[in-house]
C-alpha cells in the first residue's frame, strides 16, 4: 500500500497504472488482486488512510486548545501553512482525488466528498461555537481558504501565499465576530 500510495499522492491515481504499483512495489498482480478487487478499490483504500492521517492532525489541533475553537483553527492551519509551502509538497490527496474523478459515486471520490463534508460541518460548528453571526458562512470562508492553500501549495510552493493562510483565516474570524 505504500508504494501506491506515495505513487498516488505524486503522480496522481488516474496517471499510474496497476503495472507500475507491482512493479515497484515488488509484487505480482494476482496478489494486488487478492488485497484490492480493483484498482479503484486501491485508490479509496489509499484514501480512507489519508483521511485517517488528516483527521488526526485536525483533532491534534483541537486537543491543544480545548474550548477555544479560533485557536484550533489557527493551530491546524499553521500546520496546513508549513506543508503546503514545502518543495514536494502535492496538496491534499482527497481533494486532488475529487478533481480527477468527476464520476459523482465513484469509489475514490465518494471518500473525498465525505471528508469535505465532515470538514464543512465541522468548521461552521467551531464558528458558531466562537459567536460569528453568520457561523455558516465563516465556517464555508474557512473551508475555502483551506481548499486554496491545497492549490496554492502545489503553485506556488516556498515562498507562496499558503504560508499566510492561518493569519488570514484569524483575519476572517475577527472581521465575523466584530459583525456582531
Amino acid at each position: 500500500m505504500g508504494v501506491a500510495r506515495n505513487l498516488f499522492y505524486r503522480q496522481g491515481i488516474r496517471a499510474i497504472g496497476v503495472d507500475e504499483i507491482v512493479r515497484q512495489a515488488g509484487v505480482t498482480k494476482p496478489s494486488l488482486y487478492r488485497s484490492f478487487s480493483s484498482k479503484d478499490e486501491l485508490a479509496a483504500t489509499y484514501l480512507r488512510a489519508y483521511e485517517v492521517e488528516f483527521w488526526e492532525r485536525f483533532d491534534q489541533a483541537v486537543a491543544a486548545h480545548p474550548g477555544d475553537p479560533r485557536s484550533q483553527i489557527r493551530a491546524f492551519l499553521t500546520r496546513v501553512g508549513h506543508r503546503a509551502v514545502q518543495p514536494d509538497y502535492r496538496g491534499c490527496g482527497m481533494t486532488n482525488a475529487a478533481i480527477e474523478y468527476p464520476e459523482h459515486g465513484h469509489p475514490a471520490r465518494l471518500v473525498g466528498e465525505a471528508n469535505k463534508r465532515e470538514l464543512r460541518r465541522r468548521l461552521r460548528a467551531m464558528a458558531a461555537e466562537m459567536g460569528a453571526e453568520d457561523a455558516d458562512t465563516l465556517g464555508d470562508g474557512l473551508l475555502l481558504l483551506i481548499e486554496g492553500a491545497y492549490v496554492s501549495g502545489q503553485l506556488f510552493g516556498p515562498g507562496g501565499p499558503a504560508a499566510s493562510v492561518a493569519e488570514n483565516a484569524d483575519r476572517l474570524i475577527a472581521a465575523s465576530l466584530k459583525a456582531r
